[in-house]
């Protein structure tokens, strides 16, 4: 999590902060003085704490809604307690035995994708996200090649993680048959087990090098392989549970929540913030205008990369309104995040 720019607050302050904001995230509704001096556990008057609550006000961590006269956090108050003020309470046995079930090692990668992002959505009761590795980073296991007609070549690929991915190409020159079972067996031979963005590389490197018989062979393979592998990207994000957030109070806004579902279905502006925390270690929080785009202004993310083998590959979280309960979803995100990390992991994923 970021450091915000906080105001100094003294601690019957930040006392009064943590309890008022816990209140609202749990009930929905304004609290006012009298609540915060039977909750608040603090030895000080009425009249006290409506100071220190008015100070808070001016300092920009709370508001007043012209309807009540109780209070609620604005994104910078929000911002205060993630930062320094909540209190986590990390997932039950029960929850993490859940997740390691669902995310169970032997399914394929889109499976686990799909599995995280509904796991995330049913435990945090909002939206579940999870940014899908990039293709180039993973292994490949088996090639194919099948002439279709004098010019079409289909390339069939057969990921580490059992992901299969068909791909027509079109070399420069027609392949006969016996060409292409030549190609795909030394491609298999010498590179299964390599990732994709490793083996065009080392295929150029080696016809610089080859001696003359193997040049023909080498640069068939290069012809080829500089299209077959480099694959088709699978979805490049997963989501899950969207229409939760249409029954959300603080979401009631048509307009507003038309910009939402808007920003979900063209995926980009969610794709752009994941990327922003992809390097970022540990749980990372957007909170309403934090995001940068408007259609997310009202809502909050809570973000985790996941990686295997010491290789950081996605960025998995939740999108809900900005008040929800980060006690409990922030450990949530984070533990989601090393159990898929650790499914992706396995043999049967990558």
């Amino acid at each position: 999590m970021r450091a915000s720019q906080s105001p100094m607050l003294d601690p019957r302050a930040r006392q009064l902060l943590r309890t008022l904001i816990a209140r609202y995230i749990r009930d929905g509704e304004p609290v006012g003085s009298k609540t915060l001096a039977q909750h608040a556990g603090l030895d000080v008057s009425p009249a006290t704490i409506r100071n220190i609550l008015a100070d808070l006000e001016d300092v920009g961590l709370l508001s007043s809604p012209h309807t009540s006269a109780g209070r609620v956090p604005t994104a910078h108050g929000y911002r205060v307690f993630v930062d320094s003020l909540v209190q986590m309470q990390p997932p039950g046995e029960e929850e993490v035995r859940r997740l390691r079930a669902e995310l169970a090692s032997g399914n394929g990668t889109q499976s686990l994708l799909g599995s995280a992002s509904q796991m995330l959505s049913a435990m945090s009761h909002f939206v579940g996200v999870v940014s899908a590795p990039r293709r180039e980073q993973f292994a490949f296991r088996h090639i194919d090649f099948v002439a279709l007609d004098a010019r079409r070549v289909l390339a069939i690929l057969v990921f580490a993680d059992n992901e299969v991915q068909n791909r027509v190409i079109e070399p420069r020159r027609a392949y006969e048959p016996a060409e292409l079972e030549r190609v795909a067996n030394y491609l298999n031979a010498q590179f299964a087990g390599r990732a994709l963005a490793d083996i065009r590389a080392c295929l150029l490197r080696e016809l610089r090098m080859a001696k003359s018989e193997m040049e023909q062979l080498l640069a068939h393979s290069v012809e080829l392989a500089s299209e077959a592998l480099v694959p088709a990207d699978a979805d490049d994000m997963v989501m899950a549970g969207q229409t939760r957030l249409m029954g959300v109070q603080d979401l009631s806004d048509l307009d507003r929540l038309r910009e939402l579902f808007e920003a979900f279905a063209s995926k980009r502006e969610i794709l752009q913030l994941l990327e922003r925390t992809i390097q970022a270690p540990g749980v990372r929080i957007f909170i309403g205008e934090e995001t940068g785009m408007v259609s997310l202004e009202d809502v909050s993310l809570v973000t985790a990369p996941y990686a295997a083998n010491g290789q950081v590959l996605g960025v998995l979280g939740v999108i809900g309104p900005k008040r929800m309960a980060y006690d409990r979803l922030i450990p949530l995100v984070q533990t989601a995040a090393d159990v898929l990390g650790a499914a992706m992991q396995s043999p049967g994923a990558r």
